[in-house]
């Protein structure tokens, strides 16, 4: 077994990269039985946090959660009505409530501002403030340097395979998240 250096990684026998660690504690909560989906779901959390700790050095100190960042973006993407809160929570796939709270954030920050929906005068949009597209402006190049970097080395099609094989993790637990739900929904009620 090859180890790579100062990463405390490791190499299989067909020269997949895994983590000694992680593996050793897999198989002792595994029982024995198979760990590599078990492996594998380490692997992506250990990259995600890594993508997100680059994303936040970007940031430049100034504190913002990769939600509020996401939902920034999206509202930097969007029209000049902005978004309404239950439209980002469907784009962010988080609840109402969450989105709510980050935009909070954002609207403390001078990043965002709350406006009337001009087709429903009940509903509350989110629309990014010309203080957000600076702030976007300049976190704009430190982001994409960073993500040159942490995936230097992938061509471009291991990019694109890499980013089909995490979307596919997100829609299979889509898919298992409305089964639930169904299942929960079907469920005869207790007396």
């Amino acid at each position: 077994m090859k180890h790579v250096h100062n990463s405390g990684l490791a190499h299989d026998d067909d020269g997949f990269r895994y983590d000694p660690g992680v593996r050793d504690s897999m198989q002792a909560f595994a029982a024995g039985d198979d760990t590599l989906a078990l492996e594998t779901a380490a692997a992506v959390r250990s990259a995600s946090q890594a993508v997100d700790r680059l994303r936040s050095q970007g940031a430049g100190g100034r504190g913002l959660s990769a939600g509020a960042l996401d939902v920034l973006a999206r509202l930097g993407a969007a029209a000049d009505d902005g978004l309404s809160i239950g439209e980002l929570a469907r784009a962010a796939g988080v609840s109402s409530r969450n989105v709510t709270g980050l935009v909070d954030t954002l609207e403390r920050e001078g990043l965002v501002q709350r406006v009337q929906d001009q087709r429903d005068r009940r509903s509350v949009r989110g629309r990014i403030t010309p203080a957000g597209r600076d702030w976007l402006d300049s976190f704009r190049q430190p982001t994409q340097r960073a993500m040159s970097a942490v995936f230097q080395g992938f061509t471009e099609d291991e990019l694109a395979r890499f980013r089909d094989l995490c979307l596919r993790v997100v829609e299979n637990q889509q898919r298992i998240e409305q089964y639930l739900t169904e299942a929960r929904n079907d469920q005869p009620a207790t007396s």
